[in-house]
């Protein structure tokens, strides 16, 4: 281990180029990478370059934004990519066996980093510029960044000045870095398109499950986008979420989201990474409303299922007969990851009065596949069992499964495909025996 910088008054003196400060990392390490839109591009870049002259280094990462140059044939045996959660950058990598990927949730995270089974030698992060203190923020991403730099036993970081300074769980002190650079440059941003009129028809049959006082989980895209654009009209909400992005924004501003009725942290937004526009950045900075803290604690279902009125709002790839939801993969192929789905359905479900509800759109490819199936594709992974579902939800309706045999799910999920496949579906589940056609 590297000594780490002295704590004084001229700390920005110790600052290096990215070339430098990768210099820290050896052949066999494991490097954690910053995830979602807090990677450093600067340090990542150097990485790649240096590492050119290493073997067998392993870099854990979440799902990140930006450009994805460690994911490249050319650095084979020199660097191999151990996703957590894929994104687009990824995926092609995992597909073809020069990358792998992860499954678990998003909650355990923290502790296999702690446990040794996910280790990580090396933290490279992004900051936000320390206080006069010395204290850096973790900025837009605490999630499991909290436990890799808690656990490094190299730190180097990227000192951005345009970096969000957030509150609650992500405080880095200049005096725990092994090797910094500083640069002012504009966070990763990643907007969305408008939702087009499915999404926004799934998002109105979802607020239409939304009570009043309500605290509530939603993940990024245009499902959860719709869905907070329908809640325009309601009082009181608190959000209690892993993620939020630019759409949240508007709803506390408007005076929907007062947080007054949660059971615990009463008054504030807790959430563990933040990924939009500058919209969002701009909000979080140095907002004591807004509470970022690690995802064993944001996704612990124990802590969810005590808020009031906890509803979970998740999305699938696909959903068979019986209810078991795919979100993770398209048959074999890993698509993204299990995330925190399980963590806020069971926490959501065991809450009072709570709900968990997964959107899909009715059909994908130009509406030639239903997403409603008789069964899952072939070597498509379950993220939720059937034993957890409780709502479902697409463009044609809300299905409510709890309590209901395999035939009366049937029959709910069948009402809520696009018409042009329920015929089908209806001749798949009376072949099942799931229900007899009449």
């Amino acid at each position: 281990m590297t000594s780490r910088l002295p704590v004084h008054s001229d700390w920005l003196g110790h600052a290096v180029p990215p070339e430098d400060a990768v210099k820290h990392i050896k052949s066999g390490d494991r490097v954690f990478l910053h995830s979602g839109c807090a990677t450093s591009l600067p340090l990542e870049a150097a990485f790649a370059e240096y590492a050119k002259n290493l073997r067998d280094v392993t870099v854990m990462q979440l799902h990140k934004d930006g450009p994805e140059v460690l994911a490249d044939p050319a650095l084979q045996g020199h660097v191999r990519i151990n996703a957590l959660f894929l994104g687009a950058g990824n995926r092609q990598a995992v597909a073809e066996g020069w990358a792998d990927y992860v499954p678990v949730f998003l909650s355990d995270i923290p502790h296999h980093i702690r446990n040794g089974s996910l280790p990580v030698d090396v933290a490279l992060v992004q900051l936000s510029y320390p206080d006069q203190h010395g204290f850096c923020s973790l900025g837009t991403s605490v999630d499991v960044a909290r436990q890799a730099v808690d656990s490094a036993k190299v730190v180097i970081a990227e000192i951005n000045y345009r970096m969000p300074r957030t509150h609650g769980s992500g405080f880095v002190h200049v005096s725990e870095l092994d090797a910094f650079i500083v640069t002012d440059r504009p966070v990763i941003e990643k907007a969305h398109k408008a939702p087009d009129q499915v999404a926004q028809d799934i998002g109105r049959h979802i607020g239409d499950l939304v009570p009043d006082g309500a605290t509530l989980q939603m993940g990024i895209g245009a499902i959860p986008d719709a869905v907070l654009a329908s809640l325009t009209n309601k009082h009181d909400l608190g959000i209690h979420t892993e993620m939020f992005t630019d759409g949240l924004v508007d709803l506390v501003e408007s005076g929907v989201v007062t947080n007054r009725l949660k059971t615990h942290h009463k008054g504030t937004i807790v959430t563990s990474f933040v990924i939009g526009t500058r919209k969002v950045y701009d909000f979080v900075d140095d907002n004591p409303l807004v509470e970022f803290h690690p995802s064993d604690y944001v996704n612990d279902t124990s802590f969810i299922r005590k808020q009031y009125r906890m509803t979970a709002i998740n999305c699938a790839i696909e959903v068979d007969l019986t209810g078991q939801v795919c979100a993770d993969s398209i048959g074999t192929k890993i698509y993204s990851g299990i995330g925190g789905q399980m963590d806020f359905v069971r926490g959501a479900a065991l809450a009072p009065e709570g709900k968990a509800i997964i959107a899909l759109p009715s059909t994908a490819k130009n509406g030639t596949i239903s997403r409603i199936k008789a069964i899952l594709t072939p070597g498509a992974g379950v993220v939720t069992t059937r034993g957890h579902v409780e709502y479902v939800v697409t463009e044609y309706g809300a299905a409510c499964l709890s309590g209901k045999n395999l035939r009366q799910r049937a029959e709910a999920l069948i009402a809520i495909a696009h018409p042009d496949h329920r015929a089908e579906l209806r001749k798949a589940a009376a072949e099942r025996k799931l229900f007899m056609m009449g």
